[in-house]
Formats: C-alpha cells, structure tokens, sequence
C-alpha cells in the first residue's frame, strides 16, 4: 500500500524544513500523499475553535457556464455550445514549442488561452488545489496555471498547476507536475499552492486562473475544458478535531469493491504497481457507481489474466510522470471526468456532517487520510497518506468504507468507527512512531457526480459551494 520515491522524500523534506518540522521518511511517501507539512496555517488551536472555523476557511469555486465562460478572457479560445458548454481552440493565438522533459522530444504546438476573472477568496488562503474537467483528444492537451495576490498587496508568478493530457501515445505529451516553483514566498508541491510560512500571517486574498489549451498544428482537433476552479482553504493547525454527533445515518450506497493489493507487481512503471495505487483504485469505483466504465476496446492493452483491468487502466491514466505516481489529486479527479457527463471536483470538507449529507444524497466521497496502525481500528496497517471511499453510515453513525489496502475484492468492505475516521481524516498535524510531528490532510477529498444530478444532489452539493 504504500511506496516510496527519492524525489517525493526530497520533496517533503523541503517542505517540512521550510515549517520547522520533522520531515517524513522515505518509507513514508505513499501516493497518496497529504499535504506539505507545514500549510496548515497558523498556531494551534482548540477543537472547538477548528471546528467553527474550518467551514468557512474552504472556498470552492469553479467556472462551468455559458455566462461562467464569457466572464473570462478569451484568447483564441471560443464557447463550445452544448448541453455541457465549455471553451475550445477556435483560432490558435500562435504556436509554441515544448520539450517534454520524460520523453526529450520537441514538438511544435498550437496554442490558444482562456484566462478566468479574479476570484476573490472567502477568506485568505494558504492553500489552493485548482481541479479541471476536460476533453483532450490524442494529440491534444492543456496547461492549467494560477496566479495570485497576497495579504500585502504582492503577486504570484503564473504557476502551473498541471500539464494534463487523457493519453498517453505517441502523439501526446506526458501527463506531469512541475517542480521548483516557487517565489520565496509560497511554492508549489505537486498539485498545491502553499504559502511557505503561514505563521507569518500572509496569505492569498485572490486567484485567477489561465487554462492553455494546445494541439498539433494544421489539424482541427482540440481539446474542450468544461469546469475549471479551484479550492482554496486555510485550515488551522489542528492534531485533534471535534466530533461529530451521528445525524442522517443508516444509509449504505452500493459501491463496487476493488482492492488494490491484488495489483501488487502488476505494471510496476507505473508507480511500483499496485501496492501505490489507492487514489485510482478509489477513483475507479465511484467511477463505476455512476454507471460509467472503460470498454473493452480501452482496456485491450492489459494482461488478460489479471483481474479488474480497469483498475490498471485507472492508474495508467492517472498517473503523474514527475510526481512518479498514481496520487495527482487533479489528475484522479480530470480522469473521472473523462467518462461521459461525469463531473469531478477536489475540496475540503468540515466534518463527517458534511459526508452525511452526501451519502444521504446518493453521493459517495473519495476521502485522504494517514494514521497508526492503533488509529484506526480494523485497518491492520498505518500509512503516511492513504485514499478510500467512504460509502455509508451504519445506524450508530460509524464509517462504512470501501478500503482498496484490502487482500482482495471481498475484504474491501469495512466498518470504522466514527470518531477515529473524523479525526485522521480532518486533522492537519500528527505524530508518527517515533514521536515526530507530520502532517494530515485536513479534510481533503474527490467528489465525482454527474451533469443530470438529481435535485436532491445539487441542493447539497450547492450547500457545500459547489455547482
């Protein structure tokens, strides 16, 4: 279940160095990591604090509209009408030449960009994951960049957030993050924006966001980019958060059950095989509870003799070729977006309340935490970040998740209970075995839904800031 990677090690201790913490051991680099250890922002705080805060400290915002996609500033790009709209190249602003640093090819491309207004945050944030849904046929792909405005009235550099492309031939680039940004004031960890010292009070008021959408020159392919956002949140140091009491409870979704340990070994390129590959494992089955699957034709490319191809189709298209695994929140979120009138978005929740209201809708929640194995009762294993899905609530109000860190489909079920779950998945600080403080991932999950949701689903989705 869990990897370990020299460039992810060197990259949270950096990390972890900038925040005065412990950085976590090369054993500890999991795919699907939580964030940099020390983005939470400011000092500690006392449950009740956390709590009544955490909610209004997580901004989700997205651009999915006609009028959404005519806000913006186009440059090349055009509304592609339909009953999803979304922007397209319609006249290229140029052309560009790009290297592709994992596979050393040049290649020449046309560009064109749609570039967001400015959102100004609920709050100011230390933290921002941009999420995207798109279309990018082979020889296609885009660049999703942010840029933004400090407390201080200072701006950020553009960063690029993702090079995402659906692929993976001869005709496209390598889906990837890229490392080494930063401007001495914040840096980005893969797929998060982090401000490098929240202690120090600065924070993002503001973000726009740019999308560049590219493709071969003298063709009309193009890629189409449907919902473009990001999450933005300052949650506050928290080792322990409060819980919650059980509310809308009694209610399992029926999910398909997948586990990832019976991958072990199987394509070891990417990401050490299936051992890492919680986050697409997860991803696959909500997938496939919204009716959605890849087909045969898709899945042609995978050993006929291991079971639940598409799981290995999951990771391969999933993974990040720079991040070296499968645990790209954007990029698990952009693949299930890939299936027909699926929509797919990466926030923060504030409690187990907030997951009620989903379950109790029809919506499950793809959920990122990390624990001891004596954190979490029934796991049998500890973990430095771990992806599940959280499907239902027995009558007591005690977690019932699908766990891919399971020997085999029919052990994915399992039963947690209540208040351990809440709190390794809320929480933003831990101690590890040997007493050193590491980071959690504070409240971070997918939600995966379609575009004809019923009623009910929208309303709730809309109470948590998403449409």
């Amino acid at each position: 279940m869990t990897s370990s990677a020299p460039r992810r090690t060197v990259l949270a201790a950096a990390l972890a160095a900038a925040a005065g913490v412990a950085a976590p051991s090369a054993q500890a680099a999991d795919e699907g990591r939580t964030p940099a250890a020390g983005t939470a922002a400011g000092a500690a705080t006392t449950p009740d604090a956390a709590a009544r805060r955490s909610k209004s400290l997580v901004d989700y915002h997205a651009w999915t509209t006609t009028a959404d996609w005519n806000k913006g500033h186009a440059n090349g790009t055009a509304l592609a009408h339909g009953a999803r709209p979304g922007v397209h190249i319609a006249r290229p602003a140029g052309t560009v030449d790009y290297k592709d640093p994992h596979t050393g090819r040049t290649a020449s491309w046309e560009y064109a960009t749609w570039t967001s207004p400015v959102h100004t945050l609920k709050a100011p944030a230390t933290e921002v994951v941009a999420s995207w849904n798109a279309h990018a046929p082979a020889g296609t792909w885009i660049a999703v960049e942010l840029r933004g405005t400090y407390t201080d009235g200072g701006h950020t550099p553009w960063y690029v957030m993702g090079r995402w492309t659906a692929g993976d031939s001869d005709a496209d680039i390598r889906r990837t993050s890229v490392d080494d940004q930063k401007d001495g004031r914040s840096s980005i960890s893969t797929d998060t924006f982090a401000i490098d010292t929240p202690a120090s009070g600065l924070r993002l008021t503001s973000y726009e966001l740019r999308a560049t959408l590219h493709r071969k020159p003298g063709t009309t392919l193009t890629p189409t980019v449907w919902r473009l956002g990001a999450m933005g949140s300052d949650i506050p140091d928290r080792f322990e958060v409060p819980a919650s009491k059980p509310g809308l409870v009694g209610r399992e979704l029926v999910v398909p059950r997948y586990s990832q340990e019976i991958h072990k070994g199987q394509y070891p390129e990417y990401d050490n095989g299936g051992e890492a590959w919680c986050s697409p494992t997860s991803s696959q089955m909500i997938i496939e509870y919204w009716g959605r699957k890849p087909t045969q034709q898709q899945l042609s490319w995978v050993n006929p003799d291991y079971a639940d191809p598409q799981v290995c189709h999951a990771a391969r298209h999933t993974f990040d070729y720079q991040y070296d695994g499968c645990g790209n929140w954007p990029f698990n979120a952009a693949y299930a977006a890939t299936y027909p009138d699926l929509q797919a978005v990466v926030t923060r929740l504030g409690s187990l309340t907030d997951a009620e209201q989903l379950i109790h809708a029809g919506i499950p929640v793809i959920t990122s935490q990390s624990f001891l194995k004596t954190e979490l009762d029934g796991a049998g294993y500890g973990t430095a970040g771990h992806l599940m899905t959280l499907i239902g609530f027995t009558k007591d109000g005690d977690v019932i998740a699908n766990d891919p860190a399971s020997p085999d489909d029919k052990a994915v079920r399992r039963v947690y209970k209540r208040r351990q779950f809440e709190n390794i998945w809320l929480r933003t600080k831990r101690y590890d075995e040997k007493g050193q403080v590491k980071s959690g991932s504070g409240g971070v999950c997918y939600l995966y839904f379609p575009v004809k949701s019923a009623p009910s689903q929208h309303r709730v989705l809309r109470e948590l800031g998403i449409r």
